[in-house]
């Protein structure tokens, strides 16, 4: 095994072990076992078990942010959230693993942020598709970075249920997260209102 394909087989097996015990509960040793190989092997690929598990986390939000861009690019804006909602439906779906070691509170900065980073990078995008349709409508386009966090942040919360029920099924839940979104976008007020008298 080259020491390259050695670092790939030791991130996987670190990847694997980091979502089923969570950082904290997983060793050196333990990795190592796992991998066949011995400590200084691990330490001299990564340095410590922080460093190995920094790479993990940067891999992870790289893959999961690629999926994002990737159907973020153009598009009627309903045909963008239903792409958005099964972009990280099928991120889940395929990398368990790795979802689950993004939504852990990680004690390790990686060098490409946390999880609510990343959601606020996705935000982004979705806010300047969101200035555009704002603008056609004669809404207030200042406010569509507020429902661009309102946006992906149901998405994403949804998704972490998702992960542990997984039902009723991908397209069902994408459907819904759609439905509400979209029809909520297509009946805004311009000037909206509490039903309420709570501000004074």
């Amino acid at each position: 095994m080259t020491g390259q394909e050695r670092r790939r087989q030791l991130l996987d097996v670190g990847r694997v072990l980091f979502a089923e015990r969570g950082y904290e509960a997983t060793s050196i040793e333990e990795i190592a076992t796992r991998a066949g190989v011995s400590k200084p092997v691990v330490y001299e690929h990564f340095g410590s078990k922080e460093g190995l598990y920094g790479l993990v986390v940067d891999r992870e939000m790289q893959l999961l942010l690629d999926r994002f861009t990737s159907v973020l690019s153009g598009g009627h804006p309903r045909e963008l959230l239903e792409q958005a909602a099964f972009a990280l439906l099928d991120y889940i779906e395929d990398e368990t693993d790795g979802f689950r070691i993004l939504i852990r509170d990680s004690p390790v900065v990686s060098t490409t942020g946390s999880f609510s980073s990343l959601i606020g990078q996705v935000a982004s995008q979705v806010e300047h598709i969101l200035d555009q349709e704002f603008k056609a409508r004669g809404y207030e386009t200042t406010l569509a970075g507020l429902y661009s966090q309102a946006l992906v942040g149901m998405v994403a919360l949804t998704g972490q249920w998702w992960l542990e029920v997984r039902r009723p099924d991908k397209a069902e839940v994408a459907a819904h997260l759609v439905n509400l979104a979209w029809n909520g976008l297509s009946h805004l007020e311009s000037q909206p209102g509490l039903a309420s008298q709570h501000l004074r």
